[in-house]
C-alpha cells in the first residue's frame, strides 16, 4: 500500500512541475484520483497521504464504498466522471459534489429536478465528445454551444466547465486545445481533461482538473465494463 502513497507523491510533483513549466500556479490544477474499481485498502493510503478529490465511474459502486470512507474523511470531494443514467440522477445528486458527465437534455432535466428537490447543487461539467465517436458519451462540438444554452436558460443549471476523453487512437493535444477553445467562447473556467498517459500535456493546454487513476493506484485487477471512460 505504500506504493500508492509513493505514486501519488510522484503524480503530484509532476502536476506541479507541468503547471510551473507553463507559468501557471500549481494550485490552479486539481488532481482527481480515479478510484473506480479500487477497494478501500487501496484508497486509504491516498486518503492518509492527504488526497481529498476522487473520481468514480459508477453510482452504485460509489454508493457502496464512499459513505463509510467519508465518515472518517468528511472533507472528501467526490466527482462523477463516468456515464450517468437519467434514472440515477437522484442518487448522483445526493452522493457527488461534482458531476462531470452531463451530456444530454434528459439528464439536464433530471439533475435540475433533483437539485431543486434536495437543495443540493453539485458543480456541473458538460462532457464533450471531441472526436464525435458514436460509441462514446458526450456532446458533439458542433452542438455544444446550443446545449450549454439549453442547460442554462431552460433548466437553470450553472455549468462550471467542460470535460473530454479524446479518442484512444488520436494525439490528445488537438482535442484538449479544442475543448479549451469551446470553454473560452462560452465563458467556462473549468477544463477537465487529461488522464494518466497525457495529463501533463493537458495541463500545458489549460486543464484545471486532471483525472489520474492507474498512475496512482496501479493497473486495475478488475476490468471496468467501460474501460477508458472517465479517467485512467
Amino acid at each position: 500500500m505504500s506504493d500508492v502513497a509513493a505514486r501519488l507523491r510522484e503524480t503530484r510533483n509532476a502536476v506541479q512541475r507541468s503547471a510551473r513549466d507553463v507559468g501557471r500556479e500549481p494550485s490552479s490544477v486539481t488532481l482527481v484520483a480515479v478510484s473506480k474499481t479500487m477497494p478501500d485498502e487501496m484508497i486509504l493510503p491516498a486518503l492518509d497521504a492527504g488526497q481529498r478529490v476522487f473520481g468514480e465511474n459508477y453510482v452504485q459502486e460509489a454508493k457502496a464504498k464512499w459513505p463509510a470512507l467519508r465518515e472518517r474523511f468528511p472533507d472528501v470531494e467526490l466527482h462523477m466522471i463516468g456515464p450517468l443514467q437519467s434514472n440515477k440522477a437522484r442518487e448522483a445528486v445526493e452522493l457527488f459534489d461534482v458531476i462531470q458527465s452531463l451530456d444530454r437534455e434528459s439528464l439536464a432535466k433530471e439533475l435540475a429536478r433533483e437539485m431543486a428537490r434536495s437543495g443540493r447543487a453539485p458543480r456541473l461539467f458538460v462532457q464533450a465528445n471531441t472526436g464525435d465517436e458514436p460509441q462514446k458519451g458526450g456532446v458533439s462540438p458542433s452542438k455544444i454551444d446550443a446545449f450549454l444554452e439549453t442547460c442554462r436558460v431552460h433548466h437553470g443549471l450553472a455549468i462550471e466547465g467542460l470535460m473530454c476523453i479524446p479518442p484512444a487512437q488520436d494525439q490528445p493535444s488537438p482535442h484538449f486545445a479544442l475543448l479549451a477553445k469551446i470553454a473560452a467562447r462560452n465563458g467556462l473556467p473549468g477544463l477537465s481533461m487529461g488522464m494518466s498517459a497525457d495529463y501533463e500535456a493537458a495541463i500545458q493546454l489549460g486543464a484545471t482538473h486532471v483525472r489520474v487513476g492507474s498512475a496512482i493506484f496501479g493497473a486495475r485487477s478488475t476490468p471496468s465494463p467501460l474501460a477508458g471512460e472517465g479517467g485512467a
